[in-house]
């Protein structure tokens, strides 16, 4: 049982940071982006790129890709999603599906389908108390920490992050304001980029990399993302612990199989009896 548990609140860990960088965008540009699945993919390659064929620490290719990619996703915000900005939230999100098909293609053009792993040292799992642990679960606990918190000071500590915020809540008032809604795509689609490529990495240590390893993260990322609240960034940490937490606990009584009809029983829930999420806000109509 603890041990279960344990196992959820790491997949939790992983989960926030896909979560986040589905929500950030949803509360500045107000459409679901269906292709963090692939962008996850692409940007996994990338650092297994420079980590396995420069020979480069993981830590270090991720600290030099995360910037990287996330100036790839501001061109491709440019040329993908810009000019169709004005059009209805349903427009873009079908884009973000055609995105996703072209970029997870062009994973596999690269690298084909076989499976593959970063070249990390391979060490053997300690235990405290009943709980079975291994350096790779506190690698990826602590690199998803470290990513939400530096989300959390960007978002209350500096002055893009009030105004990304400022932005998602009232974007008429914030341009009232001066704050220029471009530079703060900009900026939110860049932090997107870097906590994709964290993401890429955690996914890829626990376990391979393939053209589909982003996909198959897709729905229990979104679930995270409703469950806390589209828009919310604590809503999309929590949500993601309590759809990795459930998951994993769900195995005690169910084939292991049958585990991703959780988080799709938690959004039909969260929809029907709360549709903002836990942390989210009621739209108002008028």
């Amino acid at each position: 049982m603890l041990q279960t548990a344990f196992n959820g609140i790491v997949t939790g860990f992983i989960i926030s940071l896909p979560a986040l960088a589905v929500t950030l965008p949803f509360g500045v540009l107000k459409f679901p982006n269906f292709a963090i699945g692939a962008m996850i993919t692409l940007a996994a390659y990338m650092v297994f790129a420079v980590n396995t064929q420069l020979g480069w620490p993981l830590i270090i290719s991720t600290a030099v890709v995360a910037p990287v990619f996330g100036g790839l996703l501001i061109v491709v915000d440019h040329l993908a999603f810009r000019p169709l900005r004005e059009r209805e939230p349903i427009t873009l999100m079908v884009a973000s599906l055609g995105l996703g098909f072209i970029l997870e293609n062009i994973a596999r053009f690269f690298y084909g389908n076989s499976a593959r792993s970063f070249a990390i040292e391979l060490s053997r799992p300690f235990r405290l108390l009943d709980i079975r642990m291994n350096r790779e679960q506190m690698i990826e606990m602590g690199l998803a920490a470290a990513a939400i918190a530096a989300v959390y000071v960007l978002l209350t500590r500096f002055p893009v992050g009030r105004a990304m915020r400022a932005v998602a809540d009232n974007p008429s008032l914030a341009l009232v304001r001066g704050i220029e809604s471009p530079r703060i795509i900009r900026w939110t689609w860049f932090t997107t980029g870097m906590l994709v490529a964290v993401a890429g990495v955690l996914i890829g240590m626990d376990c391979a990399l393939d053209p589909l390893m982003g996909s198959n993260y897709l729905i229990s990322v979104f679930a995270a993302a409703i469950l806390g609240g589209l828009g919310s960034p604590l809503g999309a940490f929590v949500g993601a612990l309590v759809i990795g937490i459930s998951s994993e606990l769900s195995t005690l009584v169910m084939p292991p199989n049958y585990r991703i009809g959780v988080p799709l029983l938690l959004i039909a829930l969260i929809l029907i009896f709360r549709p903002q999420g836990l942390f989210g806000q009621p739209r108002i109509r008028k």
